[in-house]
């Protein structure tokens, strides 16, 4: 029985005659755990899609497979469709999501008009020109239009419909209970139903209709082909917005373009419409709203159009633009833009969408839909928008994506473990250590979980990156699980033998890495281990939040700051410093800056630092000395400069805490190291094998 707090979000739903387990829909956002040169699925691939059918998702929508290749592909991580050979892998796909009796469609995509490498790919698979509506070009730092482009002829054009026609029919062959066509982003269809992409004078330009006739005569041949009830959604957007791009958002695809084109796309035998936005010449905060304010809105509040709703962050972005355009069609609605359980509830009660669009949230828990059906809300793993699953196929949270397994099966023989340790990878291993029924027992010698998690919140802040949520989910499954928990506790050599534990898992992290540089020891420095130490005295009165407002205030620093060290850390700290009116240096030994970072989340804080004037220096070739008036290097080019400071800040890489992996070796049956006391790296890296190490007790 379903949880009558979301009736609504747990009814079934039709979209053309297939009839959905439920409201929620995940939606075809790549992965690209594929390779080109694939014929059938991949283990990784086949485990990823097996648990969102298990997890009781109400419809599947698989990413889109290279329907034209090259000419329609930007990245040889995709599967493929543009020939018979490829039916039989999708037909895999597609079995093991109905195992589960879940509906699925195949997404289609054309990527036309995007350059020929887009992320400095060194063998990208379409070596251009690219192709589009007209010969438009948007030089923007973060766009994929900086090549001009080949204007398709109509020729050309009937030949693409063909192959969409011919991919729909692929994937119907293969199992496939519907196809979902991408005419968002700025993909090759989107190109053509923008009024500033498509500039022809023929029946493929000028007003709506013609506009609209490349998607329309893919429906149409679609369903003069595979039957008019096969069902056909169509993804859209629903503004374009040009201002940031210093193009008027006039000369885009406005709201009553969006509305007119979804009713054109109904009679043209579309069963639903799926709703985006776009931002030109902000490509990926289009389809991750929330990036749109990272580091800070894009454009000040008031400035966003007012069918946007910017007011949380992202949350609910598309909502009012599905409403309206909801409000002149009669086929159903998809709305997506960092959608929850209980926003979409409220979505659908008012009317506003039939239908509740998700990735992030369904990556970083398959089963979120099955435990909203128990009402096992607080059991949820959180998304906390790291974006690791744009930058690196993998999830901070969800540790399976990406293996090729996704379930924690029972252990043939209990065992008593120890875990040392509660930052992330020592929580995880507690967790999963204890859903494989084995008996175990968890030391922190803080005063509270969460390891250095709660500072990173002070730095990150939480309205981009929600980690105080993550420690929460992880305290709430462990202590459920049974997990004995001791904090205040600092565990030794001694009282761990005396213990007699089958196996030890040690996750002490790491201590801050003090730089062997002359006058490091000075008072202007500010060592991270008296940083960690200050602000964990504070966090035991004051949450992230709290103190986080409160050094906006005040700040132990002076206004000219040096950062040695321009890893993501040290980027991360040099934002939180620059928006506290700070004149920030950052840098760095290794040719560039940002290590660890996903790859967009880099590049628009770079952009941001450039705008506020952070200084970023890599190449470092040695650093000098500290002194009073601030930090000498020897730059990449072999010259000596004095960078003037009144406070520096070395944010290195931390140094593996071992002392206690080392002093319990050939002492315990079973012995791991985990976290950053095995190798300092990401929350995503811990929390991985913290799973990994547990699973395999």
């Amino acid at each position: 029985m379903g949880d009558v707090k979301f009736e609504k979000l747990l009814q079934p739903g039709y979209i053309g005659k297939v009839k959905t387990r439920n409201r929620m829909v995940k939606t075809g956002a790549g992965t690209f755990m594929w390779h080109e040169d694939e014929t059938h699925m991949n283990k990784a691939i086949l485990a990823y899609y097996e648990s969102l059918a298990r997890g009781g998702v109400g419809l599947l929508i698989v990413e889109s497979p290279t329907i034209d290749y090259p000419a329609g592909a930007r990245w040889r991580p995709r599967y493929r469709i543009d020939d018979d050979k490829y039916i039989k892998g999708l037909s895999e796909l597609a079995a093991i999501i109905h195992k589960y009796g879940c509906p699925t469609f195949m997404q289609m995509n054309h990527d036309g008009p995007w350059q020929s490498n887009p992320v400095n790919d060194p063998d990208p698979p379409f070596k251009g020109p690219p192709i589009a509506a007209s010969t438009v070009v948007l030089k923007n730092e973060n766009d994929f239009h900086n090549e001009k482009p080949h204007e398709l002829t109509i020729p050309e054009i009937e030949a693409i419909i063909d192959k969409f026609a011919d991919a729909a029919a692929r994937a119907q062959k293969a199992g496939f209970d519907g196809v979902d066509i991408n005419a968002a982003s700025s993909h090759l269809l989107h190109n053509f139903l923008s009024p500033f992409w498509n500039r022809r004078k023929d029946a493929y330009g000028g007003n709506n209709e013609n506009r609209a006739r490349f998607v329309t005569s893919i429906i149409k041949e679609i369903k003069n082909r595979l039957g008019q009830d096969f069902p056909v959604s169509v993804c859209i957007n629903s503004i374009e917005i040009g201002r940031i791009a210093d193009i008027s958002d006039s000369k885009c695809l406005t709201v009553d373009d969006a509305r007119r084109t979804a009713r054109i796309l109904q009679e043209a035998g579309a069963n639903a419409i799926h709703v985006r936005s776009h931002w030109l010449g902000y490509h990926v905060g289009a389809y991750l709203p929330d990036l749109l304010f990272y580091p800070d809105p894009i454009v000040p509040l008031k400035d966003f159009p007012k069918e946007y709703n910017a007011g949380q962050r992202g949350v609910g972005a598309n909502i009012n633009l599905a409403a309206g355009i909801k409000e002149l069609v009669s086929i159903p609605i998809m709305v997506v833009g960092k959608l929850d359980p209980e926003l979409g509830e409220k979505v659908l009660r008012e009317g506003k969408a039939d239908f509740i669009a998700m990735t992030r949230r369904l990556q970083a828990d398959p089963e979120l839909p099955n435990k909203v059906m128990a009402g096992r809300l607080e059991d949820i793993a959180p998304c906390t928008a790291c974006e690791n699953c744009l930058g690196s196929r993998r999830c901070r949270i969800n540790a399976f994506m990406g293996k090729e397994y996704n379930t924690i099966e029972k252990a043939g023989k209990k065992k008593s473990v120890v875990v040392v340790g509660g930052g992330p990878a020592g929580m995880e291993a507690a967790r999963v250590a204890a859903l494989r029924g084995h008996d175990v027992t968890l030391y922190e010698e803080g005063k509270r979980l969460g390891g250095l998690l709660p500072i990173a919140a002070v730095v990150k802040g939480t309205k981009q990156e929600d980690l105080p949520s993550m420690i929460n989910y992880l305290q709430r499954q462990i202590t459920r699980l049974g997990v004995k928990i001791n904090l205040e506790t600092r565990a030794d050599a001694v009282s761990i033998e005396a213990g007699k534990p089958d196996a030890v898992i040690i996750a002490t992290g790491g201590v801050p890495t003090v730089p062997q540089i002359k006058g490091i020891n000075l008072p202007n420095v500010v060592s991270g281990a008296k940083l960690h130490k200050s602000l964990k005295k504070y966090l035991r009165y004051l949450g992230p939040n709290l103190l986080r407002q409160l050094t906006k205030f005040y700040l132990p620093v002076g206004k000219r700051v040096v950062i040695i060290g321009g890893s993501l850390h040290g980027c991360e700290l040099g934002e939180f410093l620059a928006k506290r009116g700070r004149k920030v240096t950052i840098v760095e030994k290794s040719p560039t800056l940002g290590q660890g970072m996903v790859d967009v989340i880099q590049a628009y804080l770079f952009m941001w630092f450039r705008k506020k004037g952070v200084t970023m220096i890599s190449g470092v070739r040695e650093y000098v000395e500290i002194t009073e008036k601030g930090l000498t290097i020897i730059n990449k080019e072999g010259e000596k400069e004095t960078i003037k400071a009144d406070t520096i800040i070395p944010a290195l890489p931390l140094t593996p805490n071992t002392e206690l992996y080392e002093s319990l070796k050939g002492k315990v049956p079973e012995l791991y190291a985990i976290g950053d006391c095995q190798e300092p790296l990401l929350i995503a890296d811990a929390i991985s094998k913290g799973m990994e190490t547990a699973r395999a007790i």
